[in-house]
């Protein structure tokens, strides 16, 4: 395992920072598991970022398959680490409460390992349709691709309402796809296929059959989960029989850290 070099970590400072103001109590556990996850991979990499990023060429055509596994959970630097996590604590927070933590564990570890497939087979379709082999080369490595899965899902039970985008409102149900645009212009560096790619997972699960499939190789899937004083029951279609705490946490969807930043490493 190779030690991230000792230095000032500005972004992971504050990360912690806004963590702990949070409560750590009262973050949900699988959201919680999920930032320190990618907090220990940050600070304790297994690979360095050139052998653990996402490329046609490096996973499909030389078969080094485990970087679907390692490329979520690696990031470039703590300002990456920092936007993407604090976007997913906000997110983990509220579809935590609603899914049940069962099935969001269940939904993470999916979109993980299906964001990177479709990602591969975006870069493949590209580069085979424009006969240019730099996108088959083209790296990228971060969370923030299943973040804008998550963020589809949200918006999918949270219906209504507008978004700021660079100064706009824009309709919920819209903000996704303006955020794709706004991030690939004013983001260099980042990976509009990998982002894309969480786009397509998020729609698979709410409009298409991934939920389906998913409830059927889990099988009639419900759990109870229990809070500190109060007990829900919640399943895969985000209903409950109580509603589920408030956990304190009042990050508006307009401060949601739309710089998500999936770093791109060229492969040669």
């Amino acid at each position: 395992m190779q030690r991230r070099s000792r230095g000032i970590n500005t972004g992971l400072i504050l990360l912690f920072s806004q963590m702990f103001h949070v409560g750590i109590n009262n973050i949900p556990p699988v959201t919680l598991a999920t930032l320190a996850l990618n907090i220990w991979f940050f600070l304790n990499p297994l690979k360095p970022l050139y052998y653990s990023c996402l490329s046609v060429e490096k996973c499909y055509q030389q078969k080094d398959w485990q970087r679907l596994l390692l490329s979520p959970f690696h990031h470039a630097d703590d300002w990456h680490l920092y936007f993407n996590m604090v976007s997913m604590l906000w997110k983990g927070i509220n579809l935590e409460r609603r899914l049940g933590s069962r099935w969001f564990a269940y939904v993470i570890t999916t979109f993980s390992l299906l964001t990177g497939v479709v990602y591969l087979l975006l870069q493949f379709a590209v580069a085979e349709f424009m006969d240019e082999p730099d996108f088959r080369r083209s790296c990228a490595v971060g969370f923030s691709g299943v973040l804008f899965a998550l963020k589809v899902l949200n918006n999918h039970y949270c219906p209504g309402g507008f978004v700021n985008v660079l100064g706009f409102p824009v309709p919920n149900k819209f903000a996704c796809w303006a955020e794709l645009v706004a991030i690939h212009f004013f983001s260099p560096g980042t990976s509009f296929a990998g982002h894309l790619a969480g786009i397509l997972v998020g729609l698979m699960y709410t409009h298409g059959p991934l939920k389906k499939i998913m409830e059927t190789c889990a099988g009639i899937f419900s759990s109870n989960i229990g809070y500190p004083g109060q007990q829900y029951y919640f399943n895969s279609s985000g209903n409950t029989r109580n509603s589920p705490p408030a956990y304190g946490f009042r990050l508006s969807p307009e401060e949601e850290m739309r710089r998500q930043r999936l770093h791109r490493f060229d492969g040669q």
